[in-house]
């Protein structure tokens, strides 16, 4: 027979599963979940390292996705002076160093000792690229609002500058704690290089 408190343990797993909710209720929750870790990574808090435990990789791939897309179509295509293969090139440029880079940093990590699963590191790694996102947009609009070039380049390196601190130290929080005390900064520095590829890429393709 069954006792009263397992049939109460089978009740409450019945109710927490999500098999049986609507399809845009799961997205919903999905789409808040991304949302929030976006948020937390813009505007750091003290539990930000434990909500990015929690990793998906939904919001690193909509995070490249945009980046991608801008970085595509920033400079030569908004002033047709790129042909649609060049700005392909670009897409799949970005796309791969992104994710590319995101696992040779992980390995990396996983190398120094670090205890953390690869899709957790990717994760970490994949969300924190939101600054430079938002980084990448906005030297986009200077380029095309400012008419003064050297103002324009002034502000864009400011982004970029501002954009690979922001995401370095997001990032880098995390993968310190996860490695011997001894090799952190072995594993911040390839970090580090990683925004600041990402950084001088955006530099680059916003100059118009």
């Amino acid at each position: 027979k069954v006792s009263m408190a397992q049939a109460s343990d089978v009740e409450v797993l019945l109710q927490s599963t999500t098999l049986d909710e609507p399809v845009s209720e799961t997205i919903l929750r999905d789409i808040k979940r991304v949302g929030r870790k976006m948020y937390r990574v813009v505007l750091p808090r003290a539990d930000t390292q434990d909500e990015l435990r929690n990793w998906d990789l939904w919001g690193p791939l909509i995070l490249c996705l945009v980046l991608a897309i801008v970085l595509s179509k920033a400079g030569g295509p908004l002033k047709n002076t790129e042909t649609d293969d060049q700005s392909a090139l670009v897409f799949g440029a970005v796309f791969f160093i992104v994710w590319v880079g995101s696992a040779i940093v992980t390995l990396n990590s996983k190398l120094l000792g670090g205890n953390v699963s690869f899709f957790q590191s990717v994760c970490v790694l994949g969300y924190c690229v939101a600054p430079l996102t938002i980084a990448a947009l906005l030297c986009v609009i200077v380029e095309y609002i400012v008419g003064n070039a050297v103002f324009s380049f002034i502000l864009r390196l400011a982004f970029c500058v501002v954009g690979v601190a922001w995401s370095t130290g997001a990032s880098s929080g995390f993968l310190a704690e996860i490695v011997p005390l001894g090799r952190k900064a072995l594993a911040v520095y390839p970090v580090c290089l990683f925004y600041v590829c990402i950084g001088w890429i955006v530099m680059v393709r916003s100059s118009g």
